[in-house]
């Protein structure tokens, strides 16, 4: 049975879009699918206005098809996946369904869920216009089974202005020295340091996933998914101790805040800093905020030219019951149109390097700057390092231990090395 959270019906426009099959298949068929489903967790906010900047793109090729996103809410789509494994398990797939490129896709490609995308690379000249390691990060045994449509960072350090000048705070912390001096600061000003949100886990495990780079820098912390840095070692166990202490500036009640409620806490100035995605400011702006009045931006302290990044992917599942509309959803996710049409809303830059930065705020500049110039690392918590099972234990070991009270240092250490191990199996 379908499940769908909402429906949009598509509007009368301009010419269908021909499509070309993929190499599963090597079809080649125009689309004339009735309708067409998509699976997502984007269901609010900047999320979902970016999807129907790239909706009304794909309305406007394909003007006789019904368009259905079934979309699950939930950060980091932590809901969305389980009910998408339970389809794909009754082989009740959507026509396309998000995921995170990287590792995240390896669980579906090793259970020959996916259709290889790689000859729709070439004939749409995705390979010479992505970059050069995001394809290398989404190719599995020389095969791409998926369409990235946006590049978000996720090591960026959030705050309001008019709270920092009231802390003392001048400038944006580089190091962690100067990060835990100034949420000292932000302490005696009569606010809490950080904001945290503990609720599903997964946002306390991108803070995690932040600091274990700030404080073992970008070759050991790549070395834990390589094997050549030990998840026991000192390295993890001094990234573990720095987390301690950050999570003890944190919010009281954290536990019952997600991660928007959190970030309200930092706009309105009722608390100091917010490690968080990119997506947050697309939030922000959804909500009738100004970047650089209400809230502004650095690279998160410890890792200032490292650009810690994530990918948000579409597929086309094996079996998918509306082929050609999915395959003509992917040209438009990986088309210049789509992809600008999707991101200044979505609060992310274009996987594209043509895309026109126009249409992009100050904060994307910056990033797409960045993007071209530091040191790429993959996140692990949103998928570039670590597939699903990876992402489950870790994103559980760090709830235990939040839930906890944050004691048991080497506890952490441990089940994270477990999480490693799930990763793996």
């Amino acid at each position: 049975m379908r499940r769908s959270s909402f429906r949009l019906v598509a509007a009368a426009a301009a010419i269908a879009l021909a499509v070309t099959g993929c190499s599963s298949s090597g079809d080649d068929a125009a689309n004339q699918d009735s309708e067409f489903e998509i699976f997502t967790w984007w269901a609010s906010g900047g999320e979902a206005a970016g999807l129907q900047g790239m909706i009304d793109v794909y309305e406007a090729q394909n003007p006789d098809t019904e368009f259905i996103n079934a979309a699950v809410a939930g950060g980091a789509g932590v809901n969305a996946k389980a009910v998408l494994q339970s389809r794909l398990d009754a082989n009740e797939p959507p026509d396309s369904f998000q995921a995170h490129a990287g590792m995240e896709l390896d669980g579906y490609v090793r259970g020959g869920q996916l259709e290889d995308l790689t000859s729709l690379y070439a004939s749409e000249g995705w390979d010479e216009i992505f970059p050069a390691d995001l394809i290398k990060a989404i190719t599995v045994d020389g095969k791409i089974y998926s369409v990235p449509v946006n590049i978000h960072r996720a090591n960026v350090l959030w705050w309001n202005p008019a709270a920092a000048t009231k802390a003392g705070i001048t400038k944006a912390p580089e190091t962690l020295d100067e990060f835990f001096a100034d949420l000292e600061k932000f302490k005696k000003s009569g606010i809490p340091g950080l904001a945290l949100a503990g609720k599903g886990d997964w946002a306390i495990a991108h803070l995690l996933d932040w600091m274990l780079l700030a404080t073992m820098g970008a070759d050991k912390f790549e070395g834990l998914y390589n094997g050549s840095t030990s998840w026991t070692g000192p390295e993890v166990a001094a990234g573990i101790k720095n987390f301690q202490r950050a999570l003890s500036y944190g919010n009281k009640g954290a536990g019952n805040l997600d991660w928007p409620d959190a970030g309200k806490l930092v706009t309105d100035g009722k608390a100091g800093f917010f490690i968080m995605g990119d997506w947050a400011s697309a939030q922000w702006q959804s909500d009738g905020l100004s970047l650089g009045t209400d809230y502004t931006y650095a690279a998160a302290p410890g890792t200032v030219g490292t650009y810690q990044w994530l990918s948000d992917s579409f597929t086309l599942p094996v079996g998918a019951p509306h082929r050609n509309a999915a395959i003509a959803w992917l040209k438009v996710c990986g088309s210049k149109d789509g992809q600008d049409a999707f991101n200044p809303k979505k609060g992310s830059i274009s996987a594209r390097t043509d895309s026109d930065l126009s249409l992009y705020d100050d904060y994307l500049k910056s990033a797409a700057s960045d993007w071209k110039q530091d040191r790429l690392v993959g996140s692990t918590v949103h998928g570039a390092t670590g597939n699903n099972a990876l992402m489950a234990a870790y994103n559980a070991a760090v709830g235990k231990y939040f839930s906890g009270g944050f004691k048991d240092n080497a506890g952490l250490a441990k089940d994270l090395a477990g999480a490693y191990e799930a990763g793996k199996a």
